[in-house]
């Protein structure tokens, strides 16, 4: 948490820099615009504190050079002296937020907060953007896969509400994010809302914001996820969690394009495009009497499924490669190759944590086998040992992997025989009876020697 103060008082730097740092807040100092901008080239901060009246350059002719240098980075500034059209210039050339002098510790901490989480959710951004691939790809190449790029790239340029449904670690926030990623929108903040880890009595206040005194523990002001993504892109994920009362707010801040604060007496105009994400089918939830019929058409503008991953089992190896060079380069492990069998194996697996468990194993089978190649034992030893469901490809984890793959293949051939027979022999038909492509079953019936 780093925050670079320019202020040509000592005094107001040190008295910053002491509330800042007992807050756990790393803190460096410049008294010049001029040397503000070189200490945030040497290393760029989460957050400025700029002060406005400075000698030489001044604080507003130092934001268009700060906003080269370090795009991105919210800055704050502060003035004594300063006239309502000193604030609406700042805001005009970047500024985040406009404080007055003199500055009183609560004012301070509670807009840097803000401004904080504005900087973490645009650094969200762009680690989404290099987890789902250039110009906003998500890994995978088959026809699933295809379907939810193709409708991405024609959601991404307009500003139409999403709905994206799907199991749980299928990658709906990485669809979000690429949608945000692909539209006019991707420089603004791209905020995220978890709807089911918010205490129900608070969600109100984290999504629009509270005024001071509005309940017990309400300090000061503060702006909600939708302020917070003014300009951009906010995703609440899992938004069949949403209580009644935050689905009434939230279907009039969609409706009106304004929100209010909790305790607050006005609205504040907000420019948010809305993505929901959710792994309940949310009809059901209506029918149920536990979400708002209105506020389901509002949100469910333009539908995207995320398939879960026993329907692309094909993925499998690009999905496996994806995760060793995310590994590569988040932690600098070189995982293993996987062996041809090994591959077969993951391939044959449910995946009821779908794409999230596939990570999680490649990056446990990365820690933990020491040889140059996975087997396929050593998949078998990591994967856990639970019933498949009964129209799903098994795979059981067994201790005594060495005739695995027999095993395996004399399964896969029983099961491929039974599904071809059921369907008069007809390949399309087994194919969708077995959740795969004809192209795919025909190179296992190959493979395994099955005739048609």
């Amino acid at each position: 948490m780093n925050v670079l103060i320019i202020d040509d008082e000592g005094n107001i730097r040190r008295m910053l820099r002491a509330l800042l740092e007992a807050e756990g807040y790393s803190v460096r100092e410049a008294g010049s615009a001029e040397e503000g901008i070189l200490e945030a080239g040497r290393a760029p901060p989460e957050v400025v504190l700029l002060d406005l009246m400075l000698p030489g350059m001044s604080g507003l002719d130092a934001l268009p050079a700060l906003d080269d240098l370090i795009p991105g980075v919210p800055v704050v500034m502060m003035s004594g002296r300063a006239t309502l059209s000193d604030a609406v210039e700042a805001t005009r050339r970047g500024a985040f937020h406009f404080i007055e002098k003199p500055l009183t510790p609560e004012t301070v901490l509670v807009t840097l907060r803000g401004a904080l989480e504005v900087s973490r959710a645009r650094d969200l951004t762009r680690t989404l953007t290099e987890e789902i691939g250039p110009e906003g790809d998500l890994v995978g190449a088959t026809a699933a896969m295809n379907r939810v790029r193709e409708m991405v790239r024609r959601v991404a340029p307009s500003d139409a509400r999403v709905l994206i449904t799907g199991e749980s670690g299928t990658g709906k926030e990485l669809v979000a994010a690429a949608i945000h990623g692909l539209s006019a929108r991707k420089a603004a903040p791209f905020i995220r809302v978890n709807s089911a880890a918010i205490p129900k009595d608070l969600v109100e206040s984290e999504m629009f914001g509270h005024e001071k005194g509005a309940f017990t523990g309400a300090t000061e002001r503060r702006r909600g996820r939708f302020e917070l993504a003014d300009g951009g892109t906010l995703f609440l994920d899992e938004v069949a969690d949403l209580g009644s009362e935050a689905q009434a707010k939230l279907l009039r801040a969609l409706e009106s394009g304004e929100v209010e604060r909790v305790g607050g007496s006005g609205t504040i105009p907000v420019d948010v495009r809305v993505i929901a994400a959710t792994n309940r089918d949310l009809r059901d939830e209506v029918h149920a009497g536990r979400f708002r019929e209105d506020l389901l058409f509002r949100l469910d503008v333009v539908p995207i499924r995320m398939p879960p991953l026993r329907e692309r089992l094909e993925d499998v190896p690009l999905l496996v490669d994806h995760a060793a060079r995310r590994l590569r380069r988040r932690q600098g492990l070189r995982p293993p190759r996987f062996s041809r069998e090994a591959m077969d194996v993951l391939q044959r697996y449910v995946w009821p944590g779908n794409v999230r468990e596939l990570m999680n194993i490649v990056e446990r089978l990365a820690i933990l086998m020491p040889g140059p190649e996975v087997q396929p034992g050593d998949v078998a030893s990591v994967l856990p040992r639970r019933p498949a469901p009964p129209d799903a490809t098994p795979v059981y984890a067994d201790d005594d992997a060495r005739d695995l793959r027999k095993r395996l293949d004399d399964y896969e051939r029983e099961l491929i025989a039974g599904a071809l027979h059921s369907a008069g022999g007809n390949v399309a038909e087994a194919g969708r009876r077995l959740q795969t492509d004809r192209a795919n079953l025909y190179r296992r019936m190959k493979r395994l020697g099955i005739r048609e």
